[in-house]
């Protein structure tokens, strides 16, 4: 589908944009329709069905709550479009394995690719390659080492899921200056678990705490277990406690529980369906998460599609698509846990 129009759009984007902002640099601003600024394509254009996209999704094995609500969400936001044909790659840890996979996407002349790579620095050559064939790519969480590998980025907020967190926390015992403040991280040597860490620091130094007894765990159940055991066992007093992670946080409120702890607050990380049910029901330590959104594919199969397509984000008045999309790290609790236990994963 994707024509040689559409190709060189890839190429003519920013001057595209840069031609917008002057367009907008010269409007009066009266709102008369003779002085309307051309904003791209509206919300019912992008709704209505166009000409039907190929686009390629990879993402790695689905060994975790939240990565399979990633390739679920992609493939549930591709069913949602009638002119979207998804080919999905089987989900892989090999960085070798997600390679064969792009480089089929790009034989097969797909229109675009959404991906979220297994090691971002790993892809980014092949990334590159599907871009310099006319393929947008839609790079998902783990970033690529290249800005020329992708189209458009959409990432969550790990630094921002720290300040959410830290905000939190301050808020609840924010009033107690020697209040114990303990943290469940995941992976420490990856790059997100270090902003993660960073933000919940710095946010809590702007109300006067600091991190205290600090372990760390590995994304899983049994991980979140162990550590949380470790932590409780050399800790006798807690007053709150940040586990990065839903799904290890399940091992965590297990040894939570098999210890008797109850004189702390807990706080959650990513969104899982069983700790917002938790959250509702507030019948354990456990009194809020903060959100790591797992749409990302699912909103880089809906980018995928603006793109191949020619089409512009609608409510923005530069007409084009950015090329990075950051998304918020809201915090849940049971005031407003309705209004994101739908978009939940579960553990």
């Amino acid at each position: 589908m994707r024509s040689q129009h559409t190709r060189s759009r890839l190429v003519l984007t920013g001057a595209a944009l840069v031609a917008g902002i002057g367009l907008l640099a010269g409007c009066t601003g009266t709102g008369t329709e003779e002085n309307a600024v051309d904003q791209g394509t509206t919300s019912e254009e992008n709704a209505a069905t166009g000409d039907t996209v190929v686009i390629g999704f990879s993402g790695p094995a689905a060994d975790h709550g939240w990565l399979g609500a990633i390739n679920s969400g992609a493939q549930a936001a591709a069913e949602g479009f009638d002119d979207v044909e998804l080919r999905v790659a089987e989900g892989t840890n090999d960085a070798n394995t997600q390679i064969a996979a792009v480089e089929t996407f790009i034989n097969e002349d797909v229109d675009a690719i959404v991906l979220l790579p297994t090691d971002g620095a790993a892809l980014t050559e092949v990334a590159i390659r599907a871009m310099e064939a006319g393929i947008p790519v839609i790079n998902v969480d783990r970033e690529f080492s290249s800005p020329f590998a992708a189209r458009a980025t959409i990432l969550g907020d790990n630094y921002g899921m720290g300040v959410s967190a830290g905000t939190y926390i301050c808020e609840q015992v924010g009033d107690n200056p020697d209040a114990i403040v303990a943290e469940i991280a995941g992976i420490d040597s990856l790059p997100l678990t270090q902003d993660r860490s960073q933000g919940f620091a710095d946010a809590l130094e702007d109300c006067g705490l600091e991190v205290g007894p600090r372990v760390a765990a590995d994304f899983t159940v049994a991980g979140g277990e162990a550590a949380a055991s470790q932590l409780l066992s050399a800790n006798p007093q807690i007053d709150a406690l940040w586990n990065h992670d839903d799904d290890q946080g399940v091992g965590v409120l297990a040894a939570i529980e098999a210890a008797g702890r109850d004189e702390f607050l807990m706080m959650g990380g990513a969104g899982s369906r069983n700790a917002m049910e938790a959250i509702q029901a507030d019948d354990s330590v456990l009194k809020a998460t903060v959100i790591y959104p797992s749409t990302q594919a699912a909103d880089g199969i809906a980018l995928a599609r603006l793109i191949a397509q020619g089409k512009t984000v609608s409510d923005l008045i530069t007409p084009g698509v950015p090329n990075r999309i950051v998304l918020d790290a809201p915090v849940v609790t049971k005031d407003n846990v309705d209004q994101f236990i739908d978009l939940a994963f579960e553990s």
